[in-house]
């Protein structure tokens, strides 16, 4: 049967996460009065890293992860509630000056538009998400907005698909899902039985695996589409 719905990943997929993330810190840091370089973004990108995998984990509360991010890259576990989330909240200023969708985004979705039902799975928090979707733009053109703080599991689990998948009322594989990671996103996917994209923005040289789609710019993803309803996809791309 072919394909009706496509879901997507949010941050590096739809959303420039990691320009506005770059940008954000680097400016809250030069306001704070501290050192501003690319020491500094290696440390808070480490942080984050080992925090959010918590928040994945079901761990940490969203305001709790940013509390730890804040007192681990401040290298102070004493700060108290009331300024981790006073710190965090000059740095989420700056990132959110920064949000900006991929160029290739909003040609992609017209160029879908009508036919295939749309939604969204992100590893994220659903009110933060929520509100990322709306001021971008894109809110009303997904039917389902489900994120791993409301599920309980996180991708690359497949009860977190397989919700989405009941969520659009459709099997998995007549669904693709379009995001930036091939571990979570499309290996996680694949194994749920849809069909995995890999957005390889980066180029890079690594061969995915089988079963895994690679596009390199979603301009290239509704020919992808047609050719996994057509059954010539390969898993290479």
């Amino acid at each position: 049967m072919a394909l009706a719905g496509v879901l997507w990943d949010v941050d590096d997929t739809l959303f420039d996460y990691t320009g506005a993330e770059r940008t954000g810190i680097l400016r809250h840091l030069t306001t704070e009065g501290l050192l501003a370089d690319e020491q500094a973004l290696g440390r808070w990108r480490t942080v984050m890293e080992e925090v959010y995998t918590r928040f994945e984990a079901g761990e940490l509360t969203w305001p709790e992860h940013r509390r730890e991010r804040a007192r681990r890259f401040l290298d102070d576990p004493l700060l108290s509630d009331d300024h981790a989330d006073a710190w965090f909240a000059g740095y989420v200023r700056h990132y959110e000056d920064a949000w900006c969708l991929f160029p290739d985004v909003l040609p992609a979705l017209e160029a879908l538009d009508g036919r295939y039902r749309h939604g969204v799975l992100s590893n994220s928090s659903l009110v933060h998400q929520e509100r990322k979707l709306r001021r971008l733009g894109l809110r009303a053109r997904f039917d389902c907005l489900l994120c791993c703080d409301g599920l309980g599991f996180a991708k690359p689990d497949p009860r977190a698909f397989t919700a989405a998948c009941d969520t659009l009322g459709l099997p998995p594989h007549r669904i693709a899902y379009v995001g930036d990671r091939l571990d979570a996103d499309a290996l996680g996917a694949r194994d749920a039985g849809l069909h995995g994209i890999w957005l390889d923005r980066t180029g890079t040289a690594e061969e995915p695996p089988d079963g895994v789609h690679r596009i390199r710019t979603l301009a290239d993803l509704p020919a992808r589409l047609r050719l996994i309803d057509l059954g010539a996809a390969p898993g290479i791309g």
